[in-house]
């Protein structure tokens, strides 16, 4: 073996003893107490250790633009419209600057894998995939990476867009997403991005049902067409910040209709939180659909990142660990259990959404593991818990000392 980490919780049960986890030429070779091994060792000091965190939704493309942008006039926040003329303006190089700052700092908090929505149209062109394609391949020794084009502005409203699309998707986009909330014709733009879909042979992943009352729900639309085309487990719709107007019996269907079809659920705590309910002067809902709840009903989900430092949502640090310690606080998740099941939306779960075959602290599987600076999953999430070390296939990327209280002699 060329690496064995020592001392690890593997975060499965409550009360289980630290393991060793033995890496050979990138991939998991043993997991077992005591390895005895002429290798690189990592010692652990039964910290808990996981598969890498999943970053199943984020905009690596427009992220750290905030200051580029016109402020927020009232509470109005008009995101799309104050990116718009900023968009036109981007390079490659530009682009590829400020994504490569956030892909760094995702990767210094413990993310091994992501999908990155990059927006074409032909304000923005093809730079913007240009730009995330290169790090995607400079960027492979730490992380990977899997591109998902779709219309922010429009599509069939957008003359120019759709061809765009199938550039993208014809150069290796694996997913075709989509935000019919800005299109005039939003039906149409859903049926477009699932025909799109069934001619690549790619994964889908909708910005939708953005707002503040559970009326006019273009979900409906999406779990037909799910239905329609054989999609089920390929599908997934972001946001969806409608379900939290939804009263708990209308809400258990939806999850049922949900997970009979196979449509996953990617919540964005930071952004919807920070933007919804810009109507209201008093008595704010929060507007975040609660994971917990659609997990319980048998739909798979993930917590993301979406924005960072862009009008959409105007800070974040790329730790996936604090979003899920948000989602908790917003949901008033407090019980264990509940907890856990946060953590594996980052983890577990993301991979699932993301179809990932060979994800996972399992032998056989690329070594991408991560030590958190904890002993459980639940604690990771309650106390924001860092990463300390993250290993990709079996090389270390990140190191991060604890902190360390200096007191007088």
């Amino acid at each position: 073996m060329d690496l064995v980490i020592r001392n690890v919780r593997l975060g499965r049960e409550a009360g289980e003893q630290p393991v060793d986890i033995g890496v050979e030429r990138g991939r998991i070779a043993a997991i077992a107490r005591g390895l005895a091994a002429d290798a690189e060792i990592f010692e652990a000091g039964g910290r808990l250790a996981c598969a890498g965190l999943v970053e199943t939704h984020i905009h690596l493309d427009k992220s750290r633009i905030i200051d580029r942008c016109a402020p927020e006039v009232g509470r109005e926040s008009n995101q799309v419209k104050r990116i718009a003329p900023v968009k036109k303006l981007f390079t490659v190089e530009d682009v590829r600057r400020r994504a490569g700052e956030t892909l760094e700092q995702c990767i210094l908090h413990g993310t091994t894998r992501m999908r990155t929505h990059v927006e074409l149209d032909p304000a923005i062109g093809m730079r913007g995939f240009d730009a995330i394609q290169s790090l995607q391949r400079d960027y492979a020794w730490a992380i990977d990476i899997e591109l998902c084009v779709f219309p922010q502005e429009g599509l069939t409203n957008y003359p120019g867009t759709d061809e765009l699309l199938v550039q993208g998707l014809r150069r290796g986009a694996k997913v075709i997403g989509g935000a019919p909330r800005y299109d005039t014709d939003a039906a149409g733009q859903i049926r477009r991005i699932f025909a799109l879909a069934r001619e690549f042979d790619v994964d889908v992943d909708i910005h939708l049902d953005f707002g503040s009352t559970p009326e006019e729900m273009d979900i409906h639309l999406v779990a037909a067409l799910t239905e329609e085309y054989r999609l089920g487990g390929r599908v997934t719709v972001g946001h969806m910040t409608k379900l939290s107007a939804m009263p708990p019996d209308q809400l258990a269907a939806m999850a049922r209709r949900l997970a009979d079809v196979g449509i996953a659920v990617t919540v964005l705590p930071a952004t919807d939180l920070f933007l919804m309910g810009r109507e209201r002067d008093h008595a704010v809902p929060r507007g975040v659909a609660d994971a917990n709840f659609l997990v319980e009903h048998g739909v798979n989900c993930s917590l993301s990142t979406n924005n960072v430092l862009n009008p959409a949502t105007p800070f974040g640090d790329c730790s996936l660990i604090r979003i899920a310690n948000l989602q908790a606080n917003i949901l008033q998740i407090s019980q264990a259990p509940r907890l856990r099941e946060c953590f594996a939306m980052l983890t577990q779960r993301s991979a699932r959404l993301l179809n990932l075959r060979d994800y996972g602290l399992a032998i056989g599987n690329p070594a991408d593991i991560v030590v958190i600076d904890a002993q459980t999953p639940e604690q990771a999430v309650a106390e924001i818990r860092e990463p300390l070390a993250v290993f990709k296939r079996g090389r270390r990327t990140v190191v991060r000392h604890p902190p360390q209280l200096l007191r007088p002699q």
